[in-house]
Formats: structure tokens, sequence, C-alpha cells
């Protein structure tokens, strides 16, 4: 009896351990995420994409070499963070493993639509906006997950998404009122951007959880950043010589000219491959909806980054729908650890044994 005593306070210490590194993953991408939007909106102020503001197409244009710019860029820091943890080879045995590796590609899909989605809106409407738009992407998450594989979402849990996305409705139906009554400044593909931010990223959460469960995480998400560059390249890039000629070269290679390009593409790449690093190592010890919640904070926290950086003050609606994201999470984040010891459903038939071993 003593004996079967010991085995379940060990047990629950060790969980108590992946619930606390669970949520510190998640703080950690929210704040690498946030730097993301430093380079990401400075880098429209350089050459060529400062000259590129001229016409709808020029600005897509713009939005799609950044985007492609900024998955190779991501990719080589993943590579080089698998190289120095050893796990190269993991990552070529996890490859051919068709089974597991095929998931990462509606990953990168879903991954790839959010990325240019955010840089549309940092372009159409602005920084502060595209820092927040995405705050809805947790409930989309956590409503995959329970439809897909069964996630289980706590009241206390759906309560904090649910102020979530309170916050993001105050941060996006200003401007949307406006473009539609015509009183807008003409951004309405920026929020469109913004749209396709949060479903995309809740949809690769979702997506990424189910592979997650096999396979190691910073293997899957070098993984899920290759599906990424080679839908660009084979993909993507040939469609856009098609429709923009040699322009789309002649915008790359004015890009790769400027040094100060150069130095914003590494910091794109650090800051948003370790905050991914971060947010996928979450969510197989805390789950997808709360480890993509407490992430939300990310939106706050890029305001803040930004005000630091450019020290211009983010609209009234982005502070306060961005605080109440913040009180969202804390809802989230204050759930007891009890309530997280399972947070998948398990078949009927085993209930009894996994809440009462």
């Amino acid at each position: 009896m003593a004996e079967n005593e010991k085995v379940q306070q060990l047990r629950r210490e060790y969980r108590n351990r992946q619930v606390r590194w669970g949520f510190i993953w998640a703080i950690w991408c929210a704040v690498l995420w946030g730097a993301w939007y430093v380079p990401g909106t400075v880098i429209y102020s350089e050459v060529p994409f400062v000259d590129l503001a001229g016409s709808t197409g020029d600005y897509l244009l713009a939005a799609m070499v950044i985007t492609t710019l900024n998955a190779v860029a991501v990719l080589l820091a993943m590579y080089l963070w698998v190289a120095v943890l050893g796990k190269t080879g993991e990552y070529v045995r996890t490859m051919r493993r068709t089974r597991i590796s095929r998931w990462y590609a509606p990953a990168g899909l879903a991954g790839m639509l959010a990325i240019f989605g955010s840089i549309l809106a940092i372009a159409y409407v602005g920084a502060a906006f595209a820092a927040v738009a995405a705050l809805l992407y947790p409930i989309i998450g956590a409503l995959l997950a329970r439809l897909w594989y069964h996630e289980r979402i706590t009241r206390q849990a759906a309560v904090g998404i649910i102020v979530i996305v309170a916050g993001g409705v105050i941060i996006f139906a200003p401007g949307i009122v406006g473009e539609l009554a015509g009183a807008g400044t003409g951004g309405m593909l920026g929020y469109v951007g913004g749209a396709l931010a949060f479903i995309g990223w809740g949809v690769e959460g979702a997506i990424a959880g189910r592979a997650l469960d096999v396979s190691d995480p910073d293997v899957g998400l070098t993984l899920r950043f290759t599906a990424e560059v080679a839908l660009w390249v084979l993909v993507v890039v040939p469609i856009t010589w098609v429709l923009a000629g040699n322009r789309l070269w002649e915008v790359i290679g004015a890009t790769l000219a400027n040094p100060n390009n150069l130095l914003l593409l590494v910091l794109l790449g650090l800051t948003f491959g370790f905050c991914y690093v971060a947010w996928y190592k979450s969510f197989p010890l805390i789950g997808v909806g709360r480890g993509q919640a407490i992430a939300a904070l990310y939106g706050p926290l890029a305001l803040v980054w930004l005000y630091l950086f450019t020290l211009e003050a983010p609209g009234v609606q982005f502070v306060v729908g961005g605080l109440i994201a913040v009180i969202g999470s804390f809802v989230l984040f204050t759930e007891k650890r009890d309530v997280l010891e399972v947070v998948r459903a398990v078949p009927g038939a085993q209930v009894g044994a996994a809440t009462n071993p």
C-alpha cells in the first residue's frame, strides 16, 4: 500500500513538472512571437519594400517575398537547432516515415497562410493591428482539437478562451465597421489577412498536435517549415513569376542586396523559429487549446515591443482588446493542475483506469 502511494506521488510530481514546463514554453513563445513583429514591421521601411506602396499588386508582391524569405530564414535556424541537438538523423528518419511526416504538410500550408496574412495585415492596417489580430486563434485550435481527437476543454478553460475571443472582437470590430461604412483607409485586405492569421494558426496547432503525439517537437517543427518552404518554392513562386514576371526576381534581388534586410531576416528567423520551438513543445505537455491560449499573450507583448522600438502608441482598441486577452489567458493559467492531469479523452472502458490507477 505504501509503495503504491509512493508511485502515485511520483506520478503526480512528474505530471506537475510537465504542466509547469508546458506553461513556461508557452510563455516563452509569447515573448518571442511578440518580438517577431519588430523586424517584420521594420523591413517595410527598407529598400525595396518602402518603394512598393504604389498599388495593391505591389503590396501583395512585397508580402509574398517577405513571407517566403521569412520561411527560408526560419528553416535555416531550425536546421542549425536540430544539428546542435544531435537530431539531424532523427529528422531524416521521421521524414521517411510518411505516416508521421505527412501531417506536417497541411500544418505547413495552414502556417504559411497565417504568416502571409499577418504580413499583409502589417502592410495594409499596421503593426499594432497585425500583432493582436490573431488573438482569436486559440478558439479555432481548441474546437478543432476537440472535434478531431477529443481533447478535453474544461469549463474554466472555455471561459478563458471566450474572454480572449471578446478581446479579439474589440480589436477587429472598429476597423471592419469603418471599412464597410466607407470611412476606412482602404485596408480591407489587411483585415482579411488578420482573419487568415487566426484561422491558419488555429488550424496548424490542431494538425500539429496530432503529429506531435508520435514525433519529437524539434524534428516536427523542422519538418513543418520544410513543407512550408517547399510550398513557397514549388507552388507559389512559379505562380507569382507567371503573374508578376521578372518583377518578382527584381524584388528578391534588391531585397538580398540590402545588408539591412539580411540582418532583419536573421532576426525574423531567430525570433519566429524559436517562438515556434516553444509553441510546439507546449502542446504535448498542456494540450493544444491551453498552449495556444497562453501563447496568445504575444499580442499585448508585441504592443510593448513595438512601442519600445518605434515610440508609437497603439490604438486604444488594441490596448483594451489586448488587456482583455491577458485576462482570458490568466483564467487559463490559473486552472488547477489536477484538472490538467488528462488532457485527452480516453475510451469509455478505460476511464476508470485512467483516473483511478
